[in-house]
């Protein structure tokens, strides 16, 4: 397996590739979007072994979405059953990854807290820290330890899923692919930040200023495209970086499509 050097500007084109994906289907890149996140939202209230279950179960929920995604660049027809879709390939590998991505956030966290405090967990639990506390250095150190966690994580549920290689493997090569296209990544923080944030509030902002309701209106539907277009650009970045695997991934066809096929 190989992963791509790309250079800086490839990372601004995972933005606006999404952005495409997502304007092809929409309904399915959003219905795949908020599945997976309500998907992880309720399991984490299971009282006792939710949170646990969510973690563990992360990494094939994501790879549905990206299965979405990949199904519409190559003009195949899913149904919404896609979103689980995940747990038909590898499935032991991807429950593993999301274990040792748990066991790895917790260990930060531990580490962050020695150095804490106490004023990172109080913003974390919306209190408000004493003038004098350094959250930006417990935030500093947070993200130094949290980074490699990360970079770890990104590419490899669908690293496992596609590719059929160990956790360890997806681990490593997604690590290693994004240290050597860290200026791509950067590019690419730089404009989720810009997408994501700054433009929507600077809409909402002016619309509010011209009526308050306005404002309001127009906070609800931004959401709505915003976040699947990122969850796009997850997509389009993997295929930019990796490639694509020559076999399909394993998604039941719908009904239509065996009617076609008849």
């Amino acid at each position: 397996m190989q992963a791509n050097r790309l250079p800086m500007q490839r990372g601004w084109f995972w933005l606006r590739e999404g952005l495409v994906l997502w304007r092809r289907n929409p309904a399915l890149i959003t219905f795949a979007t908020f599945g997976y996140l309500l998907s992880i939202v309720v399991l984490s209230l299971v009282p006792l072994l939710g949170q646990l279950a969510a973690s563990l179960l992360m990494p094939a929920l994501s790879v549905g979405v990206l299965n979405a995604c990949r199904a519409i660049d190559s003009g195949r027809k899913v149904g919404p059953d896609v979103l689980f879709s995940g747990f038909k390939t590898n499935l032991q590998s991807l429950i593993a990854i999301g274990g040792i991505y748990l066991i790895a956030t917790l260990l930060v966290l531990v580490l962050v807290s020695l150095v804490d405090d106490g004023s990172l967990f109080a913003l974390m639990r919306g209190e408000e820290p004493a003038e004098d506390a350094g959250v930006g250095f417990t935030l500093l150190i947070a993200l130094t330890l949290s980074t490699p966690v990360v970079m770890a994580y990104w590419f490899a549920p669908v690293l496992a899923a596609w590719w059929k290689v160990s956790p360890a493997k997806a681990l490593f090569f997604s690590f290693y692919a994004c240290l050597q296209n860290w200026r791509p990544f950067l590019a690419y923080a730089i404009g989720v930040a810009i997408f994501g944030a700054i433009l929507p509030g600077i809409v909402i902002g002016v619309l509010g200023l011209l009526s308050p309701a306005l404002g309001t209106l127009a906070s609800l539907p931004i959401p709505l495209i915003v976040i699947p277009v990122i969850f796009a650009t997850f997509y389009t970045a993997t295929r930019d970086v990796f490639g694509l695997p020559d076999a399909p991934p394993v998604i039941d066809r719908s009904p239509q499509d065996a009617d076609d096929a008849g």
